[in-house]
């Protein structure tokens, strides 16, 4: 009985010790919970996480700048955010503890969407007519390069700003011509709201001379120095979940939607494909692996930032992404 009593006493002080262990991490989302998010619930309930000692909580969030302030402030300690707007943020935030520690859209979703039927066939047949942009958005925030990169005369667009709830059924019921957005998400919204998909014209920004990177997982600086393997650990988990996301799709999108029930299955596990297929397996990244980014294209980019941002500092591309964190075991090679 003694026996029994003592090792129950000491599995529970073993069980408790690790619970202790565990490194607790509430993770700030750009968006609500939609196909993209599902890896990092494949994440969780495929015990990657668990696996590098940390307790993951998920909060949505409400567009690409949202995450920013949330995780510079520490009431975050990692969160998913637009990197144009980091550095943005930096900029005119100087010591601010945030930067970037693994790109995820190397490809940028961010688009202009609009409707045939409304005229939009062209990125030039928006001049004369109405541009629906959600102010937070991180497609808007890149707009001003895709403008200049494509010669768009920005005096011939009524810029009307929406909110994201809005966004869709404006464009749906014709009150604007088009909208900015991310693709895999403006495109299916359209359809789910009765739009034909063959009416529906999609300008990626990325296919029209914008080399911007797009969203990254962001930490708190304070907190990586003082976890750093939790901030690797974190990345070489979350990479994983993306590779499930990859191979089961429909699996990791269940996942998720054990979460928000009233998501429907089928759209959202099309919304990762197209999320996986457009924007963050691409070539680069196949050739190279996830989470790092092309010194090269980072510069242009940087460059193209300068053209439509009046920095008060010089840029300091190193404050805005590091590879510190980047494990460096093959677990970020996809096969």
């Amino acid at each position: 009985m003694f026996h029994r009593a003592l090792t129950a006493a000491a599995t529970s002080l073993l069980l408790a010790s690790t619970a202790m262990a565990e490194t607790a991490i509430n993770f700030a989302l750009d968006w609500k919970f939609e196909g993209p998010a599902a890896p990092y619930f494949a994440a969780i309930d495929n015990g990657h996480f668990a696996a590098e000692g940390l307790k993951v909580e998920i909060q949505a969030g409400q567009g690409s700048l949202d995450a920013i302030p949330k995780v510079a402030t520490g009431a975050f300690p990692m969160g998913f955010a637009d990197m144009n707007s980091i550095a943005k943020f930096l900029d005119q935030n100087p010591g601010a503890p945030v930067t970037a520690v693994m790109m995820v859209y190397d490809k940028p979703p961010a688009a202009m969407v609009g409707r045939k039927s409304l005229g939009i066939s062209e990125i030039k047949d928006i001049e004369g007519k109405v541009l629906g942009a959600p102010p937070p958005d991180g497609a808007w925030s890149q707009f001003p390069v895709f403008a200049k990169e494509t010669g768009l005369d920005m005096s011939k667009v009524t810029v009307e700003p929406l909110g994201f709830p809005t966004r869709e059924p404006m464009l749906a019921e014709g009150k604007v011509a088009a909208v900015t957005g991310f693709s895999f998400s403006v495109v299916l919204n359209l359809t789910r709201l009765g739009v034909a998909e063959d009416d529906i014209s999609v300008f990626t920004m990325a296919d029209h001379g914008v080399d911007y990177y797009g969203n990254a997982v962001i930490v708190n600086t304070d907190f990586a120095k003082a976890n750093p393997e939790a901030v690797t650990g974190f990345i070489r988990a979350l990479a994983k979940g993306w590779k499930d996301a990859a191979t089961e799709p429909e699996k990791a999108v269940g996942q998720m939607i054990s979460r928000t029930p009233a998501s429907d299955v089928a759209l959202e596990t099309r919304r990762l494909q197209m999320a996986l297929e457009g924007t963050v397996l691409t070539d680069w990244v196949k050739a190279n692996g996830m989470g790092n980014v092309d010194p090269a294209r980072y510069a242009r980019s940087i460059e193209q930032l300068k053209e439509i941002y009046e920095f008060k500092n010089a840029p300091t591309p190193d404050l805005y992404f590091t590879d510190a964190y980047l494990p460096t075991d093959g677990s970020l090679t996809f096969e």
